[in-house]
């Protein structure tokens, strides 16, 4: 199955790649990489998103017997899985495929980010819809845009790094 997602990877990049040269002076081919990738992640995830609140949902509250989650809470629920796993993939064989980490340590690492993520994007909605009346769409979109920065630097430095070859004691 990872063979799929390397041929995948190894056909996406120099698509990627090509429209690179215009953005060469301002930011490295990673950085774009994970540009293109997280504008392509973020595009479904909104648009996702969009269809889990309004045609699935109703715009209606969950009731799960134990608790109630409002709609645009319960839209984030059932959006989140799915974005992960895209995201991943998308980050892992595109964008980070550099890193020598093998590949259950960097699952588990996007894991613990993506939980930072979803936190953030709990509190996100919830103050943005909850407290301050803004629509949950636009909301979901803010709370995405100010959690890219932080995903980055995440993504890079912690889940993807390049792991360091111990040195030989003489």
């Amino acid at each position: 199955m990872a063979s799929v997602f390397i041929a995948f990877g190894n056909f996406i990049r120099p698509v990627i790649d090509f429209f690179y040269p215009p953005f060469r002076r301002y930011m490295s081919l990673q950085f774009f990489r994970y540009g293109v990738t997280g504008v392509i992640n973020l595009g479904f995830d909104w648009v996702l998103y969009f269809f889990v609140y309004n045609f699935v949902l109703f715009h209606k509250m969950v009731d799960l017997g134990f608790v109630t989650l409002s709609s645009h809470i319960a839209a984030l629920c059932i959006k989140f899985p799915v974005v992960l796993v895209s995201g991943f993939l998308l980050q892992k064989y595109v964008t980070f495929n550099y890193s020598n980490l093998q590949s259950r340590v960097q699952l588990f690492r996007y894991l613990v980010v993506f939980a930072v993520n979803l936190a953030l994007n709990y509190l996100g909605l919830k103050l943005l819809v909850d407290y301050f009346g803004l629509y949950p769409t636009p909301s979901n979109m803010i709370v995405s845009i100010v959690t890219i920065g932080i995903s980055y630097f995440s993504q890079r430095y912690y889940t993807f790094k390049m792991s360091v070859e111990p040195v030989a004691k003489m």
